[in-house]
């Protein structure tokens, strides 16, 4: 009989990955919540027109990163390739648009694209972001860039922010069309005459280095900003300065993704091979509105997990993970409750057999554990236990009612 094997580019999280994996999920949480971010699940499983609508005709994932199927009720979904639409659909589905104000959120979970694994990137991967919704200044911008920047600096992950302006409805119409006319007899590859006619600011994403030499001459949006748009971005600029958060105006910086307007950026890492993106996300003011809602300004980030659990070190213990075994009958016996007592307060490990003193000290040592205690005949008969501190290496007899 054939192995059944997981599906190709869908790989499994343990053993120290997901050590590195929850920790990662775990520390940044706390970081958002200092930010004033709320925790909120979505469905892995979409309406399609939801992600149609919102991405973008001219972003690959539209086009042909979907996983996307009919289901026994005949409805047309598929699995979310990115997380924002479908905050942005509960935000309107629950009227929380009509109510004013501003609302923060973060999210983490699993995301699906149909394209070549490869190293960092993959068919199902996990994203951790944040978004916020009914704020426009450029400080929530900022904010927002803030908050990256000490996920990183938590996890001394070494980035380099990248950051752009796409402008708005006043700036961005006519720039698109001297663009196009600009752009119009330079021939592109494939996907970038598609874009000529979806999305041309596209082009700019294109990472064919043939296109990008026939384009290095072309005028970027950031150098057609409007009045508002450019006083925005300096003062973006001089507050990010003001905060010594250093960056880099990437004028090719469009994203992947049709819906951004005006903010855009990215982290860059120069540790994870080609696919050094590790985290982005910019200001989408229009999006709300195009999936039906309100007029409401929205910006946020995503993070892509998997690119940064081999830059992550392995967590230090803020807590002692307790080893306890048993070396003979009696002492099995006792061992349940005396496990169930200390997980009140601790993590606490064991080996439900009867082993030798130095087998169970092994065991503990294999699993990290920072204290061990092991119930034995003559200090059973007591009503004590032996246990060491093994960070300190000191050794104790105590009474098993104060254990």
């Amino acid at each position: 009989m054939d192995k059944i094997q997981s599906l190709r580019g869908m790989n499994d999280i343990s053993e120290a990955q997901a050590e590195k994996f929850l920790y990662f999920l775990q520390r940044c949480s706390k970081i958002a919540q200092k930010y004033g971010h709320k925790y909120i699940s979505t469905p892995i499983l979409e309406q399609t027109v939801l992600f149609e609508r919102s991405v973008g005709n001219s972003s690959d994932i539209a086009t042909k990163e979907m996983y996307r199927f009919t289901d026994k009720g005949h409805n047309d979904v598929s699995l979310r390739p990115e997380g924002t639409a479908s905050i942005v659909r509960h935000f309107i589905e629950k009227k929380i648009d009509k109510a004013g104000g501003v609302f923060r959120f973060f999210y983490y979970g699993p995301m699906f694209r149909y394209e070549r694994p490869q190293k960092g990137r993959l068919r199902q991967f996990h994203q951790f972001g944040c978004e916020t919704f009914g704020e426009d200044s450029y400080m929530e911008d900022l904010n927002i860039i803030d908050m990256v920047v000490n996920i990183f600096k938590f996890f001394e992950i070494p980035t380099t922010l990248h950051i752009n302006s796409l402008g708005c409805d006043d700036c961005m119409p006519s720039y698109k069309k001297n663009l196009l006319n600009n752009i119009s007899g330079i021939k592109l590859c494939d996907i970038c005459e598609k874009r000529k006619i979806t999305n041309p600011i596209r082009v700019f994403d294109c990472k064919n280095e043939k296109c990008q030499e026939k384009l290095q001459n072309i005028d970027k949006i950031t150098d057609s900003l409007c009045k508002i748009c450019q006083n925005e971005f300096d003062s973006l600029m001089g507050s990010l300065d003001s905060l010594c958060i250093k960056y880099i105006v990437n004028k090719n910086l469009v994203r992947g993704l049709d819906y951004y307007t005006k903010t855009a950026f990215e982290f860059i890492s120069g540790d994870i091979g080609s696919q050094n993106a590790i985290a982005g996300g910019g200001r989408y003011n229009h999006l709300v509105e195009q999936l039906g809602g309100e007029k409401v300004s929205a910006v946020g980030f995503a993070i892509g997990i998997e690119r940064l659990l081999e830059l992550i070190n392995k967590p230090k213990q803020d807590q002692d993970i307790w080893y306890i075994g048993a070396t003979n009958d009696e002492a099995l016996e006792q061992l349940s409750k005396i496990v169930s007592k200390k997980r009140s307060d601790y993590i606490v490990l064991t080996d439900y057999k009867i082993r030798s003193f130095t087998k169970h000290f092994n065991n503990a040592i294999k699993k990290s554990a920072t204290n061990i205690a092991i119930l034995n005949k003559q200090e059973l008969t007591n009503g004590q236990i032996w246990t060491k501190d093994l960070t300190n290496d000191i050794e104790k007899i105590v009474s098993l009612s104060n254990f």
